[in-house]
């Protein structure tokens, strides 16, 4: 009986012990925002806001550290390799989970090797042609493309690229066959489907919004669960009789795999408060990026629903980057 109460004793005091530092008293030095594209872009911009508003409630420094290169596959990978102590983020995107799909040889595995926190914003993406093409809306395009299969051509900023992959992806849904025509970057193909020189191209709707409002460019839908506030006239893929189509293209925050969930609750707490700032918000909307803030189950049912999506339109593709 003596020796059961002592156990018990024992327990308690084990229970009501101090947390880990890590733990109980996150965070306690500065936290690094690590980001896989150059400043500027958009998930740099994104960083930024949030590393200002987090530095503001966290009492640390929160610092953003661009490290461009392979599609944000370097980013990914420091991070994934980083101490799992909640001290250094990935500031993901869509590109995290199409990458190591690109590769036979890829022994990363995102949904495995980085924990979710939180699902942060997403940019819708549009299909557009020429201000003067024939094409007015999906059902044009699709009956043509049936009619001369191969015909219409789309340009994306090069061999799987996720402007590649939503072409792709599109062709299966739709089943028709478009030709693709990459790209080294996405200006040129903007100024070659703005001249005809190729029908059509999937693009994030920020960079463009000038020209189509200009009728340089025509957008004839939105991938996007609704439509663009700023393109209400503009249907979505499901409006436009294409059902399943709506992967917007998305930013996350991600952290290695192993940091402790109250690391990650607490994170994903603080990344929702700043979201629900009015300035926060205001800056995003005004960029033309849809603010989500959805906690880490609500990411990792989009992290396996766009890996299984993707790795569709890589099979059908049949791209490889090795």
């Amino acid at each position: 009986m003596r020796q059961t109460l002592q156990l018990l004793a024992l327990a308690c005091c084990t229970m009501l012990a101090p947390m880990p530092a890590a733990w109980g008293a996150f965070p306690e030095q500065a936290i690094k925002l690590v980001v896989g594209f150059p400043a500027g872009s958009t998930a740099d911009l994104i960083a930024r806001a949030l590393g200002t508003r987090l530095t503001s409630q966290l009492g640390q420094p929160v610092i953003v550290e661009n490290r461009a290169g392979a599609g944000s596959s370097i980013a990914a990978d420091a991070v994934a390799k980083a101490p799992p102590d909640g001290y250094t983020l990935l500031v993901s995107t869509t590109a995290n989970v199409i990458n190591p799909l690109l590769s036979t040889n890829s022994k990363f595995d995102f949904g495995r090797d980085l924990a979710p926190i939180a699902l942060l914003a997403e940019n819708p993406v549009v299909l557009i042609a020429p201000g003067n093409s024939p094409l007015v809306n999906v059902a044009s395009l699709v009956a043509a493309a049936k009619a001369a299969p191969g015909t219409l051509t789309f340009a994306s900023s090069g061999n799987g690229t996720f402007t590649h992959l939503y072409g792709e992806l599109f062709n299966l849904l739709a089943g028709i066959k478009l030709t693709h025509v990459p790209y080294k970057g996405s200006t040129q193909a903007m100024t070659d489907v703005m001249a005809s020189v190729v029908d059509l191209s999937f693009t994030p709707a920020t960079p463009v919004m000038g020209q189509i409002k200009a009728a340089k460019l025509k957008a004839l839908a939105v991938i996007g669960r609704q439509r663009m506030a700023a393109l209400p006239d503009v249907p979505t893929f499901a409006d436009a009789g294409i059902p399943g189509f709506d992967s917007a293209l998305w930013f996350g925050l991600n952290a290695p795999a192993g940091t402790p969930k109250a690391v990650i609750d607490r994170l994903s707490t603080e990344v929702q408060r700043a979201f629900a700032s009015p300035e926060m918000r205001s800056l995003l909307v005004g960029q033309g990026i849809d603010p989500v803030a959805a906690g880490p189950a609500q990411f990792a049912d989009l992290i396996g629903r766009e890996t299984r999506q993707w790795a569709q339109a890589v099979k059908s593709s049949g791209v490889k980057l090795d």
